[in-house]
């Protein structure tokens, strides 16, 4: 081009050499300034398509991931809701035939049943959840109260205090705090041979406190065995960002304290 615009000058006409170099090399930087904004054009419109290729790509992938917890969520629907099913049918029909013979129900036994209903509840609440990831979990802080009460009515003296200005929280925090009690009592009745459970909700500013402490047989030099439900607890408060300590006490009994973090400008 540096050879060629000259030429072209002069053929057209022009006879000053020293003119037409310079119209040349005017040109010339024309060009390069077109080429270059070609060649921005072409960068731009090369990281717009990798873009919409890795938004494909992820969407396609969250699509999948979808598509498997919803296939999770029926298989384990089925599967449970069958043998929790013919657990809640023979617990009614044995209370219906001791009421119809005038016998007094025992208690164990209307406790299975209720079991029976809340495990068939939250076996459907759990596959709506996974069906859509935006739903609203359905149990969660306002349900804790009636934890408090089932487990009283196995026999075990449990109270609920409620602690700060109670203000709204994440639906997750929400749900987290009610599985957790939910586990700590439900391994309570089950491992601690304890006499009393308190279960202590303290709302603060930037976080939420839960703590359940029983009176079982636990003791400092205990060591704790972690099982399922307290490592779920665990890997559920690590995920929200908290904090939870699960151990012996000093003067017996074992306790549960997680702390989890709030913000309330979200």
């Amino acid at each position: 081009m540096l050879a060629a615009l000259p030429f072209a000058a002069l053929a057209s006409g022009l006879h000053d050499t020293g003119e037409a170099l310079a119209q040349a090399r005017d040109a010339l930087e024309l060009a390069w300034l077109v080429a270059a904004g070609a060649a921005g054009e072409a960068l731009r419109q090369a990281e717009r398509r990798a873009e919409e290729a890795e938004h494909t790509r992820e969407e396609t992938a969250r699509r999948r991931a979808n598509e498997e917890r919803l296939r999770i969520a029926r298989e384990l629907h089925d599967s449970l809701t069958h043998q929790i099913s013919v657990i809640k049918v023979q617990a009614e029909v044995a209370v219906h035939v001791a009421r119809k013979r005038g016998e007094q129900v025992p208690e164990a036994l209307l406790v299975i049943q209720e079991a029976g209903r809340e495990a068939t509840r939250e076996l459907r609440a759990t596959l709506q959840a996974l069906r859509d990831d935006d739903t609203t979990p359905p149990r969660g802080l306002d349900h804790v109260p009636e934890l408090v009460e089932r487990a009283r009515t196995i026999g075990l003296d449990a109270t609920l205090t409620v602690e700060g200005q109670r203000h709204d929280v994440p639906a997750a925090v929400s749900r987290t705090v009610y599985r957790i009690v939910q586990e700590s009592l439900t391994n309570i009745a089950r491992h601690a041979s304890a006499a009393t459970a308190s279960v202590r909700i303290d709302y603060r500013p930037d976080a939420l406190a839960i703590r359940v402490d029983d009176d079982g047989k636990a003791t400092p030099d205990t060591v704790p065995v972690p099982g399922v439900g307290l490592l779920g607890m665990r890997e559920r408060v690590t995920a929200l960002g908290g904090r939870l300590r699960a151990a012996p006490r000093g003067e017996g009994g074992f306790t549960v304290h997680a702390e989890l973090p709030v913000d309330r400008t979200s």
